[in-house]
């Protein structure tokens, strides 16, 4: 998917964290970095992740993101490319990026999984760097007793004390070396079957481990155990979302502590997989964690909120935005529509709605379901140069009422915006061939709401 960006759009003024809507760095291009972490030096974050294609799940390197609020992203490097042979060469799977300072050497060490495309040749890796940027120097399989750890999904935890841990499917936690580069002992056994995209998080004393079922791209919901110790015993907690939202459709990916000065917020990072479309429609859900003694949860979903940085609270966005609903005359429709008062959708390739507008940013919500397939979201100024273009996935196993796309910011002027049926969707099977995805190709509007230019 190619990204058009003109000037009218201004990097750096997102005003707030927008979860499942397709995010744009600097140059106007789709933000790619799944099965991601961040780590915070100095006084800025650096996000990492997994880069995409639309017609291929092999490896094709790993994005460096930095910021300094965590609203708006600016594309750094590739910090690990392709590479040229080898075990993340062509045609093998590079996932589950993290990145870890090494406290001892001030090194920064990035591990992941790798594989081939069949995933039969799974191990923990890992690259060096001395700079935070990159580029990372791969080094190969973390070593453990001289022996790889072959195991899929993977993740990475750093205690207060500065010790670094390797979490593995299943729920296996390993303990690094002082210098980061290979693992001194098995801390914990298997948990149980499935675990998938294992994440932790530590908060007064008492340890969180995140997982997931095993669902393919297929979203599901996330579950969690406690301990007062790493070498367990563990206690099964329950779900950390509501029953049936499947995570707020999303998978763990990992949590980030945000210190400040008046509190901690812990920020839970989920993708929202979008198979094939992987680099152009998949997205994230980043949440703030409810989390009160062995309760951890994510109870409500919020499509914008805020985080100040300094004092590490976060807030709900304020809103003045005004709010147009699918059968207001403003939206011009093109082609079949079925409409009612929650909705109007269509399956017909071309189908399309346009609604001319001024203001500084416009939203997109759409009622999402088993349905639904993808959107092309157009997005020109009154000259007709196209601003920004995205391809919008509103297929969702859990059906709700969301966001599915804002704009960036936007300079004063006259804008439309044209959202139309591709006649395609996200259908994929696994490797036990047991099909998923959408049934169908609609795409939808519930409501657009526009955010008026300050006078």
């Amino acid at each position: 998917m190619v990204i058009a960006v003109s000037f009218a759009q201004q990097p750096g003024k997102m005003d707030a964290i927008y979860s499942g809507t397709p995010w744009f760095d600097q140059n106007g291009k789709i933000v790619s970095a799944h099965g991601a972490n961040i780590i915070k030096e100095k006084n800025t974050f650096y996000l990492f992740g997994e880069i995409h294609t639309d017609t291929s799940n092999a490896f094709a390197g790993f994005n460096c993101y930095s910021s300094k609020d965590l609203y708006n992203w600016k594309f750094e490097s590739i910090a690990l490319p392709l590479q040229k042979s080898g075990k993340l060469g062509p045609n093998r799977v590079g996932e589950r990026v993290k990145v870890m300072k090494c406290p001892k050497t001030g090194e920064f060490i990035m591990y992941m999984h790798a594989d081939t495309l069949t995933y039969k040749d799974q191990f923990v890796g890992y690259a060096v760097s001395k700079k935070i940027k990159g580029p990372y120097q791969f080094k190969g399989p973390v070593l453990f007793q001289g022996r790889p750890i072959k195991k899929w999904d993977m993740g990475t935890f750093q205690d207060t004390d500065g010790s670094g841990y390797i979490l593995v499917h299943g729920g296996e936690i390993y303990k690094l070396s002082d210098d980061y580069k290979s693992v001194v002992e098995k801390i914990n056994e298997n948990i149980t079957s499935g675990f998938e995209s294992p994440t932790m998080l530590k908060k007064d004393g008492l340890y969180y481990f995140i997982g997931s079922h095993l669902t393919s791209w297929e979203k599901n919901d996330n579950y969690y155990y406690t301990a007062n110790s790493l070498k367990g015993p563990w206690q099964s907690q329950g779900l950390i979302a509501p029953e049936g939202t499947l995570t707020w459709n999303s998978q763990s990916t990992f949590v980030l502590p945000i210190d400040g000065s008046k509190g901690t917020t812990y920020m839970f990072m989920g993708d929202r997989w979008s198979f094939p479309k992987q680099a152009s429609s998949a997205t994230y859900v980043w949440q703030p964690l409810t989390i009160s003694r062995s309760s951890l949860s994510i109870p409500e979903y919020k499509d914008s909120w805020q985080i100040d940085t300094v004092t590490g609270l976060s807030s709900i966005a304020k809103s003045n935005e005004e709010i147009i609903i699918n059968t207001d005359k403003q939206i011009q429709y093109k082609g079949n529509w079925k409409q009612t008062a929650l909705e109007s959708r269509s399956d017909e390739k071309d189908a399309s709605f346009t609604i001319n507008f001024t203001g500084e940013q416009i939203a997109l919500y759409s009622v999402v379901g088993s349905e639904n397939g993808y959107a092309k979201v157009v997005l020109t100024n009154e000259k007709g140069k196209v601003i920004v273009t995205a391809l919008v996935d509103m297929y969702s196993k859990f059906s709700t009422t969301t966001q599915v796309f804002r704009s960036p910011m936007l300079k004063k002027g006259n804008y439309n915006l044209t959202v139309s049926v591709t006649g395609e969707r996200p259908n994929w099977s696994d490797k036990r061939k047991s099909n998923y995805g959408s049934t169908g190709y609609y795409i939808s509007v519930s409501q657009i709401k526009i955010k008026p230019h300050n006078i």
